[in-house]
């Protein structure tokens, strides 16, 4: 499959990741830092105007078929005694975990990322997002472990309605990535675990399903270092 983008042991491709992952060899990659659809069938909101009003669900967001696939192959690629980790959608924690756990992995942490600022919300007005961090095997313990909860501060030009901020990527990359690892992201949107990764000096291989998105990443990641990537330290709350 040729790459949409591919430079400084950086490479995206344009695809679905059922496909990438499957042609990937089995113990190859050293970490998974991935934002998959959430399955709660997002559209982009009425009061952000950034986003255009007649887009339709995300793709795979109101179908989950791909969550067992896609998990079972990223067990498959990970090498032994390595990590996952992965944000997800609490209305289906279920699914997720039932996942997770069918194919092998073992929940070891959760991760909680507090925005600094809040939606409209229902019966709440939502001000974080999770990450679980999975493990293949039995990983060695990073030598100074982050706190659980970390700052999130909004992206200010974003070019993906959910775009995670760079540095709370970048934070929790230097945290459980080996040195000079191969990371993957089989969602990586605009790209920010590839440029996290490439400004941590690992090698990285995005996929990202629409093609506006691949053009974003690979635009961001022709650019200079972006200004937010400096590391949180320990953001403890």
């Amino acid at each position: 499959m040729k790459p949409y983008y591919e430079r400084d042991g950086i490479t995206l491709y344009h695809a679905d990741c059922r496909d990438v992952l499957r042609g990937m060899e089995s113990e190859s990659v050293d970490f998974v830092l991935t934002d998959p659809p959430y399955l709660v069938s997002y559209r982009p909101s009425q009061y952000k105007v950034r986003w255009p009003k007649n887009r339709g669900v995300i793709q795979g967001d109101n179908d989950g078929r791909w969550l067992a696939p896609v998990f079972s192959d990223l067990w498959r690629v990970l090498v032994a005694d390595s990590l996952c980790l992965s944000f997800y959608g609490w209305p289906n924690a279920d699914a997720f975990m039932t996942v997770w756990k069918l194919v092998g992995f073992r929940p070891v942490s959760q991760i909680v990322c507090v925005k600094n600022g809040f939606g409209l919300g229902y019966f709440s007005r939502a001000q974080h997002e999770s990450a679980i961090l999975l493990a293949k095997g039995k990983p060695k313990k990073p030598a100074r472990a982050i706190s659980d909860v970390l700052d999130w501060r909004r992206v200010i030009h974003a070019e993906h309605q959910n775009q995670k901020p760079l540095a709370m990527i970048s934070t929790l990359m230097a945290a459980y990535a080996p040195r000079k690892s191969l990371v993957v992201d089989p969602f990586c949107g605009s790209g920010t675990t590839l440029i996290a990764a490439r400004d941590l000096g690992h090698r990285a291989i995005g996929v990202e399903l629409e093609e506006r998105y691949c053009e974003i990443a690979a635009k961001r990641l022709l650019e200079p270092r972006e200004t937010e990537m400096q590391v949180v330290k320990d953001s403890r709350l």
